[in-house]
């Protein structure tokens, strides 16, 4: 069973704050099929500690906003601000350095996980 219209309207709304913030490589992924603990991961990378708490806080912000207001259940990594980690039940937050996310590359370990296609609304249309 495919993720849930909650838990993909959470991850594009953390995507579209995490892009707006800068993050780089934002990949939502539906794990639904293959967990029960959540239905869909949110990757994003930055090139420093600074731009990944800045993007984390964005997503909290922009998430508690909602008509239905969502709080993280969980939150770890924020101390060092190389990989933050936001639990919402639904879908679970990775903002990683990106120096982490070439290294755990958790894209390669869930690529058999289809993709819940993003597209950034700072972007210029194309022509």
């Amino acid at each position: 069973m495919p993720a849930t219209e909650r838990a993909r309207e959470l991850a594009l709304t953390a995507a579209q704050a995490a892009a707006d913030k800068k993050a780089e490589d934002i990949v939502i992924l539906d794990v639904a099929d293959q967990l029960v603990i959540t239905d869909a991961f949110l990757l994003a990378s930055a090139p420093n500690e600074r731009q990944v708490l800045s993007i984390v806080d964005a997503i909290e912000e922009r998430l508690v906003q909602l008509p239905e207001k969502a709080k993280p259940v969980r939150r770890e990594g924020e101390r060092g601000g190389r990989w933050v980690l936001l639990d919402y039940v639904d879908i679970v937050v990775h903002v990683q350095h990106t120096e982490e996310r070439e290294f755990y590359a958790l894209d390669r370990l869930w690529k058999d996980c289809p993709q819940i296609e993003f597209v950034d609304r700072g972007l210029p249309a194309s022509a």
